[in-house]
């Protein structure tokens, strides 16, 4: 028996045959998607958060695998919501507004005098401690002073080497050997071995003619130290055919060879290059008068040397005799007043100068307050010691006839 089924027709959208075919370069849309349950909206910040029911803490019951409830023991944690610290009835988090924040501790007020508890006694005086000479203890009442210095003083040796005989024990104080940095009486007695006499007779002191271009001291901005000169082939002829006290170069007279005093770069003449601290600190030291006379050559440059106005001959003509007083005291460089000073001309484009302090570049700044511009400037005495006919560039020693 056959069963005849009814053809099934299939329906087409009535509008599709009508809609024109899809761009492929056409930017897709996106899928729409079906009905379904009502999305939960998003809740901005400044809405106000329903109340929330507290979780139960570690220490609540809860309900284990057959319905019943169990009991836990462990303590609760930090962030959990089981008891916390301070009031028991404090909202928490959100749900306490800011006039409910509790208020910062304040300190008690400061209570009177009488409140205050008494304090325990105080501790005992430290007892004083004996004098020990070996301890650098100085400026006490008995006018003790360091003995490096108590020894320059008594122009036995500078300090730094004053130093080195007390390490290497050639200084006895009241005949007892020397300790480092120990203080002395005023009425000490001070005793030099025989082995720092010889050590010091070694010493030697050089006068060189310093040519423009080099420093006294450390080598600087490209510029040779001074005391790079020294040497056989730049010794002066008429001292190297008589040597003083019948010394000979040699290369240990370079050792230790320091300058005492500046000249500056652009300045030349006598230079004095001494391994004898009593040298130094007589020419350096702090209560030092030697006095050092220059011949500075000079321009009447009252705007500057790049100024207008400048003068260059006759310059003696034109300079104002109160300028030349300023000159021989009443000026000042850094904040602090010029020692008196010996200027006078020495012809109508070079003054004489003698002076008793040596601060830097100063008879250069001393010109420029007056309206001078140096344009040549010589050392030619110190002390009693004088250039003479030194070549520039040429040294030799100081002879033991000769003091500063």
């Amino acid at each position: 028996m056959t069963t005849d089924k009814p053809a099934r027709t299939l329906k087409l959208n009535p509008g599709a045959a009508n809609k024109p075919p899809a761009d492929p370069r056409a930017p897709r849309r996106a899928p729409v998607r079906p009905p379904g349950p009502a999305r939960a909206k998003t809740v901005s910040a400044s809405a106000p958060k329903p109340p929330r029911d507290p979780s139960p803490g570690y220490g609540a019951k809860r309900a284990g695998p057959e319905g019943e409830r169990t009991e836990r023991t462990e303590r609760p944690r930090y962030g959990s919501d089981g008891p916390r610290s301070g009031p028991a009835n404090a909202p928490r988090g959100e749900d306490r507004g800011w006039s409910e924040r509790p208020a910062p501790r304040r300190a008690d007020p400061p209570s009177g005098a009488a409140e205050r508890a008494p304090r325990g006694p105080s501790a005992a005086p430290r007892p004083p401690q004996p004098h020990r000479p070996d301890l650098a203890r100085v400026g006490n009442v008995r006018g003790e002073v360091r003995l490096n210095k108590r020894m320059a003083d008594l122009g036995l040796c500078s300090r730094r080497e004053a130093d080195e005989w007390i390490a290497r024990g050639w200084v006895l104080v009241n005949g007892e050997p020397a300790v480092m940095g120990m203080p002395v009486a005023p009425d000490a007695q001070v005793e030099v071995l025989p082995q720092a006499r010889h050590q010091q007779a070694g010493q030697v002191t050089i006068l060189l003619n310093k040519p423009v271009g080099y420093v006294s001291g450390q080598p600087e901005d490209g510029h040779e130290a001074a005391a790079t000169l020294i040497g056989a082939p730049s010794q002066w002829r008429g001292d190297a055919k008589t040597p003083a006290d019948g010394r000979r170069f040699a290369p240990e007279h370079t050792r230790g060879l320091a300058p005492a005093g500046r000249l500056d770069i652009d300045s030349t003449g006598l230079l004095v290059l001494t391994q004898d601290g009593r040298v130094a600190r007589t020419l350096i030291g702090e209560s030092s008068g030697v006095e050092k006379e220059y011949l500075v050559r000079v321009q009447f440059a009252p705007n500057g040397p790049q100024g207008a106005g400048v003068i260059a001959e006759n310059v003696q003509a034109v300079f104002p005799p109160r300028q030349l007083a300023l000159l021989r005291h009443g000026l000042s460089l850094d904040d602090q007043p010029l020692k008196p000073a010996q200027v006078e001309w020495q012809n109508p484009e070079q003054l004489r100068f003698v002076l008793v302090e040596g601060k830097k570049r100063q008879i250069r700044r001393m010109c420029e307050q007056v309206g001078l511009h140096v344009v040549g400037l010589k050392r030619v005495r110190i002390g009693k010691v004088v250039l003479g006919n030194l070549p520039v560039g040429q040294w030799r020693y100081l002879r033991a006839d000769e003091q500063f």
